[in-house]
């Protein structure tokens, strides 16, 4: 049985036992914001022909695959992920042309491109909402109209519903009032978003991330209980994988050599085994960010608290264990375009910031799933430090200030909060040099440059330790099956600060020791292991003792059986 082009609903066989879905698991993927990456022009803005000018940059680190944040034309309202066009790129990129080219000089370098797939919602100013609006009932099934709104709530606040126009029906909009919900459940939506995936797969794209995915399931009743067990009564519904099933079968599982990640809001670990199980042939590998919450307090963003090592231990653990166990895979990251550097919220970066960029590099890297690089990251890019509120564009980061000005917060409170917290930390200019702004541009950059570029650059960093250190994570992975295939099985739960875990494959065993913390800890290395090689470390060590003592921010890997 097949699905043609269209979109329409068919039963879709799951895979005989033992084949699979051919994901190359020694691929290592790098997320470039385009913004800020590098400008050709001098406006301000990253642009196409600067990839193009770093791709060779992009070879010598080593990496396979990039994945590049929205181009599309949009309004901007929700930094492009609100799309008003899916078949076109925003000229302050360039053009269709330029892309073209990047994609074509990235393959001569062995590089491939991931994209950025927004299919849960799109622009009110898409030409479908417009149509619908107009009075269109064929493009008014495109979204989720209803006469009486329920009580779901945006996902940046307020009522999930608006008005639609003068009809008296209320639009469904999950995250800004200006992103209407498209209706999965109306076969014609999906033919025309499986022709947008195959379109860009005909550019010569290789691969495709899809944003907020498992809330594409919207039931055909909708009613009032915002919350199921903990989660909005849109998540991660049943029908989201017979969804990703058809759409894979429609398009991009054609090609074996293809890569996808779902980005998976409020997700499970029982459904990301279900989104990435390889027989199942929906996705390649699924995004959570329960770890990237817990410095939160009491689940809360804009608050100030140490990061609970307890917590990440556990989830790494426990999300470690189960998807190796039943045949998930997991994207790996510590940052990316909406979060602050990790290095800031992990490290003592004024002390350790080699080590520990090492460290958390390697805490990643060595473990099981595909690895993601967000830009600045393999040269130890830091949080910007900037003086004031004046500094930031963020439209979050703007009216959360306000909001905690609303509480009661001090100006200096709240600014301390904003600057730790910001979306704006990952999304300055990227670091080249230490000439004005970095090296990004020759105007005025769209967001003002880190102060640490003068030091922190990638001149200055592409022969230092930490450059260098992820090739050769990068590099071990390709050479080494057991970093690319091996299972996962925590180690030293109990230690108080060292994230630990073995990897096992066709006799190998593979033990990594991540020291979170700026003190020194004392460890009894297992028994398996005492006669092993140390196959990594970023204090040079290369010797193995029965009882051995990780410095600061320290990762030590030993690895014991025939390669």
């Amino acid at each position: 049985m097949t699905i043609e082009r269209d979109g329409s609903l068919k039963s879709v066989p799951f895979l005989k036992k033992g084949e699979n879905m051919a994901l190359d698991k020694t691929k290592v993927v790098y997320q470039i914001y385009p913004k800020s990456f590098k400008d050709t022009t001098g406006n301000g803005l990253g642009d196409f022909r600067g990839i193009i000018e770093k791709i060779p940059y992009l070879k010598e680190l080593g990496v396979d695959m990039v994945w590049l944040n929205p181009f599309y034309p949009s309004p901007q309202r929700d930094n492009g992920y609100d799309i008003s066009d899916y078949t076109a790129v925003d000229l302050i990129f360039g053009d269709m042309a330029d892309f073209e080219e990047m994609v074509k000089v990235g393959q001569q370098h062995g590089i491939d491109f991931m994209l950025d797939m927004v299919l849960n919602h799109c622009s009110i100013e898409h030409e479908w909402f417009q149509k619908a609006l107009a009075g269109d009932s064929y493009y008014q099934d495109f979204f989720i109209l209803r006469d009486e709104p329920t009580d779901w709530l945006s996902k940046f606040g307020g009522s999930a519903w608006a008005p639609f126009g003068d009809t008296g029906k209320y639009y469904l909009h999950l995250y800004d009032v200006t992103q209407a919900d498209l209706n999965w459940r109306n076969p014609n939506v999906r033919q025309e978003l499986f022709k947008v995936v195959n379109f860009w797969r005909d550019k010569g794209v290789n691969g495709f991330r899809f944003d907020v995915i498992n809330v594409i399931g919207k039931d055909e009743v909708l009613t009032d209980c915002p919350e199921q067990e903990g989660k909005p009564a849109y998540t991660d519904k049943p029908i989201v994988h017979d969804y990703l099933r058809m759409m894979n079968e429609a398009t991009f599982g054609q090609d074996d050599s293809f890569m996808t990640v779902g980005e998976m809001s409020a997700t499970t670990i029982e459904n990301c085994i279900l989104y990435t199980a390889p027989d199942r042939q929906e996705l390649s590998m699924a995004f959570n960010f329960h770890h990237l919450k817990v410095d939160y307090e009491a689940g809360q963003k804009w608050t100030l608290k140490a990061f609970d090592f307890e917590e990440l231990k556990r989830l790494f653990h426990t999300w470690g264990k189960e998807m190796s166990d039943h045949d998930g895979w997991s994207a790996l990251f510590w940052n990316n375009h909406d979060q602050p550097r990790a290095l800031n919220r992990f490290v003592d970066v004024e002390d350790f910031r080699n080590e520990g960029a090492t460290m958390l590099a390697a805490s990643i890297h060595l473990s099981r799933g595909t690895p993601y690089i967000y830009m600045g990251e393999e040269i130890g890019m830091v949080d910007p430090d900037y003086d004031s509120m004046e500094d930031y564009v963020d439209v979050e980061s703007l009216n959360a200030y306000q909001s905690l000005l609303a509480e009661g917060q001090s100006p200096e409170a709240a600014f301390r909060i904003i600057k730790t917290k910001s979306r704006d930390n990952s999304r300055t200019p990227m670091q080249w040099d230490d000439s004005v702004n970095a090296g990004f541009t020759t105007g005025t950059p769209w967001l003002k440059a880190g102060k640490s570029y003068p030091l922190i650059n990638v001149e200055n960093e592409i022969k230092g330790p930490i450059f260098t250190f992820y090739q050769k994570l990068i590099a071990l992975r390709k050479e080494l099956p057991i970093i690319a295939e091996g299972s996962y099985q925590p180690a030293y739960e109990d230690s108080p600060q060292v994230y630990a875990f073995e990897r096992e494959w066709q006799g190998q065993k593979l033990l990594v020791l991540n020291n979170f913390y700026a003190d020194p800890i004392t460890v009894d290395i297992l028994p398996d292991y005492q006669n092993g090689q140390v196959l990594l470390s970023n204090y040079g060590k290369t010797q193995i003792d029965h009882v051995m003592t990780l410095q600061p921010y320290e990762t030590l890997a030993i690895l014991v059986g025939e390669n």
